[in-house]
């Protein structure tokens, strides 16, 4: 799944700019201006996908994207984490389980699969594998609007 939400951004009179995302309970965040607001939207949206995991809910899917909305995506690393859970959630493979089919203990398990937890890539690619998923990270160009000029800013989506 590509860990990619649609945000709906709206300015208030006081120039602060709000994003909410339909798709996930709990991600909303606000900036001084769109660009600021877009960048506390990518922590925002990891947070509230983390809550899922924590409360051991399904993550949710993103919707098609509506006229006005904008795109924020997870970094690699968490989208890699959150494939991860849902694999395991859908295959109903415990953490007891994977650490047995990795050679490692429940807690570093524990760790590479929670998306706050600092992991290596590496790592979470291997743990992928062995509940037969993989990874696959595509970067696509975007165009984020400054009041006085455009700024190329790279999207992440992982599949």
């Amino acid at each position: 799944m590509r860990y990619a939400y649609p945000c709906q951004i709206t300015c208030y009179e006081d120039d602060e700019f709000v994003v909410s995302f339909p798709d996930v309970k709990g991600a909303n965040t606000s900036g001084k201006n769109r660009i600021e607001a877009l960048e506390m939207a990518e922590d925002a949206l990891a947070v509230a996908l983390g809550a899922y995991v924590k409360c051991r809910e399904d993550i949710p899917v993103p919707s098609p994207v509506m006229d006005g909305q904008e795109v924020v995506a997870v970094r690699p690393i968490v989208a890699a984490k959150l494939e991860l859970y849902s694999a395991m959630r859908q295959h109903r493979i415990t953490k007891v389980a994977l650490a047995k089919r990795l050679g490692l203990s429940d807690t570093s398990v524990s760790k590479i699969n929670d998306p706050d937890h600092r992991s290596h890539i590496s790592q979470v690619e291997r743990a992928l594998r062995a509940v037969g998923r993989g990874l696959v990270i595509e970067g696509r160009a975007i165009a984020v609007r400054d009041e006085e000029k455009t700024v190329p800013r790279q999207q992440r989506r992982v599949a």
